[in-house]
């Protein structure tokens, strides 16, 4: 068994401990948020932070894992108030989604231990890779999220999680809630 810490919580793994970290969270603790994207460590979705700092779980086996402290997209925050998901929602730095964890991982360990980063300190600490091009809207959010972090700035963004349907739709007009009278 492989003993460490995920999201606060002890977590023990009966699997292989050459198992890549990524599949244990995947697999074993359910943890999906931290995406599978090349295996090779090159693209860093599957960045998750230990003890601090971001790495990529494809390359770090539970062996390596053991007795450490990992967070993963699911655990930076449940209401996903955390400086760095709402500054990448306020500048739309986020299109298709699946290389968003790994980005938000990297930029949560960068403004912990750097809340006023520059362009190419953010640029070194977020080597991840987007298919989608939103490096630009991304070093904005960045900077952003460490102004909120400094507490320079606020951030009014997306309704939180649970919100009801028409609450939602009331808070984004762009999105309508269900006909309860059509079934859905």
């Amino acid at each position: 068994m492989t003993a460490l810490t995920v999201n606060d919580r002890p977590v023990e793994f009966a699997m292989d401990p050459e198992t890549p970290l990524l599949w244990a969270l995947r697999d074993a603790a359910n943890l999906t948020g931290t995406k599978y994207g090349c295996g090779v460590g090159d693209c860093g979705a599957c960045m998750v932070i230990v003890d601090g700092e971001a790495l990529r779980s494809c390359l770090i086996t539970l062996a390596e894992a053991e007795g450490r402290f990992v967070t993963t997209i699911e655990g930076l925050s449940r209401d996903r108030s955390h400086p760095v998901q709402q500054a990448l929602v306020a500048e739309q730095a986020i299109q298709c989604g699946f290389c968003t964890p790994g980005i938000a991982m990297a930029a949560a360990a960068l403004i912990a231990r750097n809340p006023d980063p520059s362009d190419s300190e953010i640029k070194a600490a977020i080597p991840n890779l987007c298919r989608c091009g939103v490096y630009p809207r991304l070093v904005r959010a960045v900077q952003r999220a460490g102004r909120v972090a400094r507490r320079l700035e606020r951030i009014s963004a997306a309704p939180a999680p649970g919100i009801s349907a028409e609450d939602a739709a009331r808070e984004v007009p762009a999105m309508a809630a269900p006909d309860p009278a059509e079934g859905d």
